[in-house]
């Protein structure tokens, strides 16, 4: 079985929902990283850059496999179970190359952004800039792309949109006034959040952990 260690983010949530869509069984177990249990000794032994989303598969080929970072983790289960990634051609390297855009860009410049615009009591004017013009960058490059396509990498639903919906989605609530003025001619990334997010398992893995 596999046992999923993970909070209440986007970055977690991926890992829910894939675990939801593929429709086998699981464990959670939360980490609060709000009261630092991500540097407990248990859970650096299987994730050593103590941050969530973590795995641990006892039924993997060859014995028990930890795996941390949600798009290792992602990939991982789309080859282990053969849903949500082509095995070879375009649409695999589609695919990846999306998990890629959002662990490099979107992730990291959304994060910023809520942390710099939102959270801190000490607002810079400098870093709220940064972060808001190049989120309001990426998520022009998204929209434009779905304004292409049904999903992320094409025509099929994949671990692309699977990683991008948590954060898209932060984008428009938790970050809805810092990015207002962005958000209003996003109309094709609003149409695929409202597709991905009709979901059952999406509907379902958003609300773990239960805490």
């Amino acid at each position: 079985m596999i046992t999923l260690y993970t909070w209440t983010t986007p970055n977690g949530r991926k890992i829910s929902i894939m675990l939801e869509e593929l429709g086998i069984p699981y464990q959670v177990k939360t980490i609060n990283i709000g009261k630092n249990e991500q540097f407990s000794p248990d859970f650096l032994a299987i994730a050593p850059n103590n941050k969530i989303p973590a795995i641990v598969d006892d039924e993997a080929v060859g014995g028990e496999l930890t795996i941390f970072e949600s798009g290792a983790i992602l990939t991982y289960l789309a080859e282990k179970h053969g849903q949500f990634l082509d095995q070879s051609g375009s649409g695999r390297y589609k695919a990846l190359e999306w998990l890629n855009w959002q662990m490099g860009g979107l992730g990291p410049m959304l994060g910023q952004l809520g942390f710099f615009g939102v959270r801190s009591t000490e607002k810079s004017p400098l870093a709220i800039q940064r972060f808001t013009e190049e989120s309001d960058r990426l998520l022009t490059v998204l929209d434009k792309r779905l304004s292409e396509a049904t999903y992320v990498a094409g025509d099929r639903y994949s671990i692309a949109d699977i990683a991008i919906y948590p954060w898209a989605l932060a984008a428009t609530t938790f970050l809805k006034d810092v990015l207002a003025e962005s958000l209003a001619t996003k109309v094709d990334l609003y149409r695929w959040l409202a597709l991905v997010g009709s979901r059952p398992a999406v509907q379902r893995g958003m609300q773990i952990p239960v805490v």
